[in-house]
């Protein structure tokens, strides 16, 4: 008679999970279904059940931290970049509910995404709530409760599905991180100017603008600058 082998848990305790997942808050951390047991299925069925917008991290399912500051601010990037690929006809912008399985059992929500029409050849918008697509250009506008193990972890991630640029824009020091590489970045102050590079040649943005109705500098350290 076979006997049945017990499989071993993905994690032990909470303190494994919150340090894989980058040392987030726990109040981050969904338990139904038990970390490292959560998938899809289950992302597509809290975020229709309860509108909680959490991504799918190695079995466990992440809220992803709400601001109204950040939003507005992500909310600006995405006009912006909106605005230039429909004048150059190179692709789709999407925002913090855009879903993508980047690569399987991996599904994140950058706050603005821009993919390009190379990954849809038939230039219509995925049906499926989660698609299997990654941002060329990857936007995070970093809140409170975000960490630098966790955003290091994103980018990262980004970087192997194919990504190519990620901003990692921080209201706090009211500066944007330019990566082209996991480790390679460039810091833009409010004096500064965004542009595409290679993504999108030709794009172009004051950093100011995206700082522009926040209130009084109040310091200058960074919550999490993800370096």
């Amino acid at each position: 008679m076979p006997v049945a082998v017990k499989k071993r848990p993905r994690f032990f305790n909470m303190e494994e999970v919150l340090r894989n997942l980058g040392s987030i808050p726990p109040s981050r951390v969904r338990m139904d279904p038990a970390p490292g047991t959560a998938t899809l299925r289950d992302l597509i069925r809290l975020w229709k059940a309860e509108g909680k917008m959490c991504e799918l991290v190695d079995g466990t399912l992440v809220e992803k931290p709400m601001a109204f500051a950040e939003s507005n601010i992500a909310t600006l990037l995405a006009f912006a970049l909106q605005a230039f690929i429909e004048d150059h006809d190179l692709g789709l912008i999407v925002g913090e509910q855009g879903l993508m399985k980047i690569v399987p059992g991996l599904v994140r929500a950058p706050d603005v995404s821009f993919v390009s029409w190379d990954q849809i050849p038939e230039r219509q918008i995925p049906d499926e709530p989660v698609p299997s697509v990654f941002p060329d250009l990857a936007v995070e506008v970093l809140s409170k409760g975000n960490t630098r193990r966790e955003m290091a972890r994103k980018r990262r991630e980004y970087f192997r599905a194919g990504t190519r640029i990620v901003w990692m824009v921080n209201p706090a020091t009211r500066t944007v991180d330019v990566y082209t590489q996991v480790d390679e970045f460039t810091t833009l102050s409010e004096q500064g100017t965004l542009d595409g590079g290679d993504v999108l040649p030709g794009f172009k943005l004051p950093v100011r603008k995206l700082f522009a109705n926040l209130p009084g500098k109040t310091s200058r350290r960074s919550r999490a600058n993800g370096h």
